[in-house]
């Protein structure tokens, strides 16, 4: 993208602030619909950095939809199962391979992977992204919504639309001139985020989960050619450095892992968050609406971020192509009173996960690996388990 945008367009039916996966989502299905909208971003280029990497059965039944399903599991790694470990001891094994889909599988691949197969299918819709404008500001009346923006240069400037879709991230602009609350708390600990090339003992074909005293550590297989032996380690810590080093990723892993031959040879990209469960109170104020990290957060246990994100935005696309067509307005209620209850359910069951996976205490530790073993060999856990992951009770 030139540092220097061309001039955005005085109006348009629909600004949409946020260029992630959500945000894309959206302008692609206001492409197909013919709806003329304006797609802003505030950074300079997307983003490099691989982030969310898990791609469920669910999202990829909506990307389907949009014809892109089988191009990004293309790019990825596929995963039969997710498995629960404390030290050597495996806990639980969560097969997919049993599931009601034509991808009976999670799909690792990097989040910027992800974006850029959406944005080649944005392209080809006839869309694109607008960068880089920063929104300042969103007010609304009875027949429209102005955004105010400043771009590159600094220069002031200002776009009116029928609605405005806020996709931009959990400290949303949007959601915060809408008045709209974010109702929720922050976990304690902070979390490490690391893609690293290291030997791993566990197989490729499964994502699984370590717990331990010390905190709660995940690791992933992640596609790479030209980094063989690439994965994504999670862990809580109670404060993580900003950038972790391979002597302190080792560290993690020999204190929390399975034990045996690991071997992190390098750090490829690291980061750190804190992360917070959080659900808008609502999804719509009027002509605003929400979608994705600007409309829930919740905890990375089991990846659902950027997934439940996606869905939002291909159910909120269509509905509001219908009513740019001349629906009645009050159609786009539908959106929050179907999507709202799937965050919270997600939110919920992510931070479900997390408590129960950072019990310190002996005794309740002890009694949460007898429960999770004894669970784990009945049938009827094991696929409601994996249901609930793959989000397939959200169609």
């Amino acid at each position: 993208m030139n540092a220097t945008p061309n001039p955005l367009p005085a109006t348009a039916s629909v600004v949409i602030v946020g260029a992630g996966p959500a945000g894309l989502t959206a302008a692609i299905t206001l492409a197909d619909a013919g709806v003329d909208f304006v797609l802003l971003d505030r950074q300079s280029e997307g983003a490099n950095t691989s982030r969310a990497a898990v791609v469920h059965a669910r999202t990829l039944e909506v990307l389907e939809e949009l014809g892109i399903a089988d191009e990004l599991v293309a790019t990825g790694d596929i995963v039969a199962r997710f498995t629960v470990h404390d030290g050597g001891k495996t806990l639980a094994t969560i097969d997919f391979d049993g599931l009601p889909t034509r991808y009976p599988y999670t799909l690792m691949t990097p989040q910027d992977t992800t974006e850029a197969v959406l944005l080649k299918r944005l392209r080809k819709a006839g869309g694109d992204v607008r960068r880089p404008y920063q929104v300042s500001r969103v007010a609304q009346n009875g027949d429209g919504v102005t955004v105010e923006y400043t771009d590159a240069a600094g220069t002031a400037g200002s776009i009116r639309a029928d609605y405005v879709v806020g996709t931009d991230g959990m400290h949303s602009v949007v959601r915060e001139q809408a008045g709209i609350g974010f109702t929720g708390a922050s976990y304690p600990e902070s979390f490490v985020l690391a893609d690293v090339r290291m030997d791993w003992p566990i197989a490729r074909d499964e994502v699984a989960l370590h717990l331990s005293p010390e905190g709660v550590t995940v690791v992933a297989p992640l596609p790479d050619e030209a980094e063989p032996n690439r994965y994504r380690v999670v862990a809580t810590l109670e404060t993580a450095p900003e950038h972790s080093t391979a002597a302190q990723i080792q560290a993690l892993l020999d204190a929390r892992g399975p034990g045996g031959a690991v071997r992190v040879r390098e750090v490829l990209w690291s980061s750190r968050f804190r992360v917070h469960h959080r659900v808008a109170d609502h999804y719509r104020n009027g002509r605003i609406l929400l979608a994705g990290d600007a409309a829930h957060v919740h905890s990375p246990a089991g990846g659902q971020g950027m997934n439940t994100g996606i869905q939002d935005a291909a159910a909120l696309g269509p509905l509001l192509a219908r009513v740019i067509a001349g629906e009645p307005d009050t159609l786009l209620d539908e959106y929050e009173t179907t999507r709202r209850p799937v965050a919270l359910g997600v939110v919920s069951f992510t931070d479900r996960m997390t408590k129960m996976a950072t019990l310190r205490r002996r005794p309740a530790r002890t009694a949460r690996n007898l429960i999770l073993t004894t669970l784990s060999r009945i049938p009827a856990f094991r696929h409601r388990l994996a249901y609930q992951l793959a989000e397939l009770a959200n169609r």
